[in-house]
């Protein structure tokens, strides 16, 4: 037994103090021992507490006019080991004061973690950074039906992380069967470095996405189409009006059902009508005060502004995949199809929306756009599946790579319809089998309304002190100690936390098969190498087309 030779100086619900009793047993058991390491605090009957070391320091005292120290752990208690073997969490009930501290063994840690979970909900993707011979799992349902906060600086292995849990994922079989599990994961990657990860992934960018900009709803229009910024009332009814009219003249409907058709109604209309509409209105001569007489209409001269900025977006050939010629054609299927995986060509459980090449100022409408149009998949296809007893038998993750560039608490009008829908599935998404994963080097940047709904976290290294405090804040009290230990972090390290494990603990995250091409530039080894030429013709004419 590896007796500290140590007591119990303090017993508090979230902190327990321990004092060493000499610089020998202390250094001796440094040697096992480092932040995050686990203790075994026993009492009279042997029931015994698990804890977390979260520090240790030096404390001097004075003892017959000499000066003496003394050495002090303080550890964060995490559940009991019952008469059975079996570990309680956050049960604390030990018989004070405790008889024994000493390192908890290997075989009692790794019994905690193999019986805590049953084995066919077990979730593996990480083990224990102090022995790798620990696998830590996660309870699969709590963790993926639950949103997902992935953070850590660059360098820090955020990721591989993000690579590893899906690619987990999407092989975990309950069975021996064969072909495809029933995973639906659609990872926005805003800096094309998932495709290297899963190369059986369906790969949609601006060249091959098809997102009509009818389904846009009333928001997104305007934020598209109209100076949001500004508050020029008679663009934004003209706009408005304008849409209706063409949508109501495409609808092949009844005529009752014509008359309920509005602004949000997600139906076809020609953008090209509207822009026409505008056109006749800013030219419009309407009868003058004599008979034959005609004078200038009421908006006559005024939109020359707005037509500007409709032609600007029209005839974008970046905005091809919301405005181009083969939007008529598309219905809300064949985009629901190519975003979640059951596309005509192939099935695929991920789609990695590569979105390095979309016009920032279209990106949080874009964003917005498909994370709406998944959360009502989920919404409608709760009442079509009408089950009692699953909210969805085909639950989906969207993986928000780099998430403080969509939703982040920047209150400024063209975040809005990004932040309006991803934090709508933050609050509701669960009801209907839509949950978040979401990604970020700066987590102090994100929607608190969004990050505030996570309930796991893999935090790897952070070294902003304002993001180590924003994620501090958001742990329990009695964690709060440990992410002092975030800066110092290696790479692949991480802080693993929430509902789906059974002891918050530092984690080794396992090692990605098809690896996410995330490495940093090597600038000093190809500064050494021999004058490199470009072709800057060919370079121009690629820029010219995009």
């Amino acid at each position: 037994m590896d007796n500290l030779n140590a007591q119990v100086i303090s017993v508090k619900p979230n902190k327990i103090k321990i004092e060493v009793k000499s610089i020998t047993d202390f250094q001796i058991a440094e040697e096992k021992l480092k932040i995050g390491s686990y203790l075994r605090i026993a009492d009279e009957n042997d029931l015994a507490l698990i804890a977390t070391i979260e520090n240790f320091c030096i404390e001097p005292i004075e003892i017959d006019e000499k000066v003496d120290i003394k050495y002090i752990i303080e550890a964060v208690p995490l559940g009991m080991i019952d008469e059975e073997n079996k570990f309680v969490r956050g049960s604390d009930t030990i018989t004070i004061p405790p008889k024994s501290v000493e390192p908890a063994k290997f075989e009692e840690i790794k019994l905690i973690f193999e019986n805590s979970i049953k084995d066919e909900l077990k979730f593996k993707f990480s083990s224990l950074s102090s022995n790798n011979d620990i696998e830590i799992p996660v309870e699969g349902n709590k963790f993926f039906n639950k949103h997902i906060a992935i953070v850590g600086s660059t360098g820090s292995g955020k990721s591989h992380t993000v690579a590893k849990v899906v690619q987990n994922a999407i092989h975990s079989k309950n069975g021996g069967y064969e072909g495809l599990n029933n995973s639906h994961i659609l990872i926005f990657d805003i800096h094309n470095e998932y495709q290297s990860a899963f190369p059986n992934a369906r790969l949609i960018n601006v060249d091959n996405l098809i997102l009509p900009y009818w389904l846009l709803n009333s928001d997104e229009l305007q934020e598209l189409f109209l100076d949001t910024e500004g508050s020029d009332h008679n663009q934004r009814n003209i706009f408005k009006k304008s849409v209706i009219k063409s949508k109501k003249s495409k609808f092949s409907g009844s005529e009752e059902e014509k008359e309920k058709l509005h602004f949000d109604s997600p139906i076809y209309f020609d953008i090209r009508e509207v822009l026409q509409y505008a056109h006749e209105k800013n030219e419009e001569q309407i009868a003058g005060a004599r008979e034959g007489q005609k004078k200038a209409g009421p908006l006559n001269g005024k939109l020359s502004n707005y037509i500007s900025r409709l032609e600007s977006k029209i005839y974008d050939k970046r905005l091809e995949f919301l405005l181009g010629g083969r939007i008529e054609e598309e219905t809300l299927q064949s985009v629901l199809k190519q975003l979640i995986g059951y596309s005509e060509d192939s099935l695929t459980n991920v789609t990695i929306l590569d979105l390095s090449g979309v016009p920032f100022d279209v990106l949080s409408i874009t964003v917005s756009l498909i994370s709406r149009i998944m959360f009502e998949y989920g919404y409608y296809y709760k009442q079509f599946n009408n089950s009692k007893n699953l909210v969805s038998d085909v639950p989906i993750l969207l993986v928000y790579e780099e998430a403080h560039k969509y939703v982040p608490t920047s209150s400024l009008t063209k975040y809005r319809a990004s932040r309006q829908s991803i934090e709508r599935i933050a609050k509701e998404g669960r009801k209907y089998g839509v949950t978040l994963l979401l990604a970020s080097q700066r987590p102090s940047e994100i929607s608190e309304t969004i990050f505030s709904q996570c309930s796991n976290f893999i935090t790897m290294r952070l070294t902003n002190p304002i993001d180590q405090s924003y994620v501090r804040q958001l742990l329990p009290d009695s964690m709060g100690g440990i992410v002092d230990k975030l800066p110092s972090l290696a790479t692949g390290e991480a802080l693993l936390i929430g509902e789906a494990t059974i002891l918050p603990s530092i984690v080794k995250i396992d090692v990605c098969k098809d690896k996410p091409s995330s490495k940093d530039v090597p600038y000093f080894q190809l500064w050494k190498e021999k004058w490199k030429d470009i072709n800057f013709e060919e370079l121009e004419k690629l820029w010219k087309q995009k």
